[in-house]
């Protein structure tokens, strides 16, 4: 069976009915999140051009911009019932996300895992109050598993096709609206598209700003799914930037949104995805995961030709082994 967006879908066997935010919801999003996180910093980055910034989401809590949106849409469950119980399937960013929103607004939250995911994965899910559930042997089986929960009466909360969750990654563009007031261009990367729509809603307020995604060369689920008019299923092959693989639920909302407000869909290749993370670790001393620094990739490597400037990079996350990233800095991967 396919399977869904990096770790954090939902089986594409499966079709839920999930509600498309508007653009008010993004600004109603950055209000609540100002109680809770401090905006991310811009830095310009010579290297790359005197127009290039980056935004740096590494340095959130958790180590990614998946924090974002998993407040929100913590928030809005508990809002609805205050003894809300949450639920999601992911070892990844998301998981990591909705454990850190859940402790924080004080909600019980279950985050099923695979009996197989990274033990570093796992240990880092643990440090939270949140309940870890080990069930099967893939991320297919374990989001059945939290499906199953959710109809028992929690709610499920998906990393990317959530009216919430999508409203929450879109602060990152109001952020942006206020720290660069002449941007042209944003670049942010795509996988199950939850940060690129919900920045493509913020940016509805930035008029003239264009918005590019970026996406791993062997799983481009979105742009064949934006081509297509419906989300169409893709094969999958290996990439670093295991947070952008994978095909996503069918009906996701991030489609339409994306097909309206977004500009262009770029295809990003494995040795273009390194040179990414070698470029922001040499220049600024930064850890980041492949899927975080493909959008540096994409515009060292002239991807990104034609973007007006200035353009905003967004680093999206410093998740990355030890190993993996020593592998890289050395060449060896």
């Amino acid at each position: 069976m396919p399977t869904t967006a990096g770790d954090e879908g939902v089986s594409v066997q499966r079709v839920r009915q999930v509600r498309e935010p508007e653009p008010g919801e993004v600004r109603r999003a950055r209000e609540l999140l100002d109680r809770y996180l401090v905006p991310t910093p811009v830095v310009r980055s010579p290297g790359l051009g005197d127009e290039v910034l980056l935004k740096l989401e590494t340095l959130l809590p958790t180590g990614s911009f998946k924090v974002r949106g998993a407040l929100v849409a913590v928030a809005a469950a508990r809002e609805t019932d205050p003894a809300a119980v949450v639920v999601t399937a992911s070892a990844g960013n998301h998981g990591l996300g909705v454990a850190y929103a859940a402790e924080t607004l004080g909600v019980k939250a279950t985050i099923v895992v695979p009996e197989n995911a990274s033990p570093a994965k796992q240990a880092a899910l643990e440090r939270f109050d949140v309940d870890v559930d080990r069930h099967g042997l893939s991320y297919d089986e374990a989001e059945s598993h939290a499906l199953s929960l959710a109809r028992a009466g929690a709610r499920y909360i998906s990393a990317y096709n959530d009216p919430d969750v999508i409203a929450g990654q879109g602060t990152v563009a109001l952020e942006l609206l206020d720290q660069v007031p002449d941007l042209a261009t944003i670049v942010a990367p795509v996988g199950g598209g939850g940060l690129l729509s919900g920045i493509a809603l913020g940016a509805t307020y930035m008029p003239g700003v264009s918005v590019y995604g970026v996406e791993a060369a062997a799983s481009r689920a979105v742009s064949a799914s934006v081509a297509a008019g419906s989300v169409t299923v893709v094969d999958v092959g290996p990439t670093l930037a295991d947070g952008l693989a994978g095909n996503i639920e069918p009906g996701s909302v991030t489609i339409p949104i994306v097909a309206r407000y977004v500009d262009r869909l770029v295809p990003v290749e494995e040795s273009v995805i390194k040179d990414g993370v070698r470029y922001l670790a040499a220049e600024h001393g930064l850890v980041t995961e492949p899927s975080g620094a493909i959008g540096v990739g994409a515009l060292s490597n002239g991807l990104l030709d034609g973007a007006a400037r200035p353009v905003v990079i967004v680093i999206t996350g410093r998740n990355i082994s030890a190993g993996l990233f020593t592998d890289l800095l050395a060449g060896e991967q």
